[in-house]
């Protein structure tokens, strides 16, 4: 599950992009999902900072920065660099 603000997850397997609202295909692929009843807005209120797209055709918009959401995907384990013990023989 990726956290995409405010207590909203999303099963991370499902998700296809994360990109930036402002470009004119988005704008268009936000309004096409809107009137196919496949939009889901969770930013509560506040300003889309990204839009996820997920494999479903299901468009999420988020209040929190692309580079965030990427950034949790990255697991506990690759973020924790510590070095692994040698296996005694």
């Amino acid at each position: 599950m990726i956290n995409v603000g405010f207590g909203n997850s999303v099963v991370a397997s499902r998700i296809l992009a994360v990109v930036k609202p402002k470009s004119s295909p988005i704008k268009k692929l936000k309004e096409e999902a809107k009137e196919q009843k496949k939009l889901i807005d969770v930013t509560e209120g506040r300003k889309t900072r990204s839009i996820i797209i997920l494999d479903s055709s299901h468009v999420i918009l988020s209040a929190v920065q692309p580079e965030t959401i990427t950034q949790r995907f990255v697991p506990a384990s690759h973020q924790d660099q510590s070095i692994p013990e040698e296996d005694p023989l």
